[in-house]
């Protein structure tokens, strides 16, 4: 087993030192439809698919169910959920209000054998060309370092408001948006790191960390593939803080025979094919920011010109 990464050879436009660079995206994994996980789990069981299908539903009505009540919800063998929100922090009373609250959020953690299980998984190197062509293939020395997603992610008074009972005050269900699977490595991001997917209607991008400085919230939609990276190169993440008025530098392959979209706060932006790669940037506004990234748009999308 391995985690397989591709690093291919293309021309970067973009950022401080353009020319040609390797640059490295997840390879494209197909999403594995729910009913060959209960057969595989049938497989390993000797239970029949349909009653793990009825069990798996009972336990997600319950976990549903719990979560919203604010309790952090054990997921046997994967971890917990729980539900939270992002706020800002207000110093009089009167002034504490519901619209302080900037998103609703769901929290995965990931329990120490899946952690042990990713840290233990080699990750896979494959290097190509610009028209495809293997060069290489290397096994990655990382360290194999976890990212503490437990801590990594705070609001504007610098405290995560996500606990559980009657601190987590935003209930209910985010509900996903967007066509397609979400790609990239579908970020499972447990704690307080923040990288949340497919939720369009939640943080409009609140203000975090220094002064300047305004969270940007990254949402990718599709089976391709698409970074998002500042003027040094250096990925910029769901969440991550980007100074007012910085370049943001958006790279995407999308779905053979489709044209990716990219939009910001709502708004369509320009993206430029070359060789397969569309590529765009935009200027961090002085406010927060939503990014949004359709790899594999719909006919839908396509007639939508905003």
């Amino acid at each position: 087993m391995a985690i397989k990464v591709i690093a291919q050879r293309r021309e970067v436009k973009l950022g401080k030192n353009p020319g040609k660079k390797f640059v490295m995206r997840p390879d494209l994994y197909i999403p594995i439809q729910e009913k060959k996980v209960f057969a595989e789990a049938s497989t390993h069981s000797g239970i029949s698919a349909g009653v793990i299908k009825a069990a798996w539903d009972a336990a997600g009505e319950v976990i549903r169910t719990w979560a919203t009540e604010g309790h952090s919800v054990p997921l046997p063998g994967l971890g917990t959920m729980r539900f939270g929100v992002r706020s800002k922090a207000v110093a009089d009373l009167e002034d504490v209000k519901a619209n302080l609250i900037t998103t609703r959020r769901i929290i995965f953690t990931p329990n120490v054998d899946v952690k042990d299980e990713l840290k233990n998984t080699a990750i896979q190197i494959t290097c190509l060309d610009e028209d495809g062509n293997v060069l290489k293939r290397v096994t990655s020395g990382d360290s194999g370092e976890i990212e503490d997603n437990e801590n990594g992610g705070e609001s504007e008074n610098g405290n995560e408001n996500s606990g559980s009972g009657s601190q987590n005050s935003g209930t209910g269900t985010v509900t996903p948006s967007g066509s397609g699977s979400q790609n990239s490595g579908s970020q499972n991001q447990g704690g307080n790191s923040g990288s949340q997917s497919g939720n369009t209607g939640g943080n409009s991008g609140s203000e975090s960390g220094t002064e300047g400085d305004y969270r940007l919230v990254i949402y990718k939609y599709g089976n391709g593939t698409s970074t998002v990276t500042d003027d040094s190169e250096q990925e910029i993440n769901s969440n991550d803080n980007v100074h007012s008025g910085s370049n943001v530098n958006i790279s995407v392959v999308p779905v053979e025979g489709k044209e990716p979209i990219a939009k910001v706060n709502g708004n369509r932006i320009t993206l430029t094919e070359n060789d397969g790669t569309y590529t765009g940037s935009f200027q961090m506004p002085t406010k927060g920011t939503v990014l949004e990234i359709n790899s594999e748009p719909d006919e839908w999308d396509y007639a939508d010109q905003n």
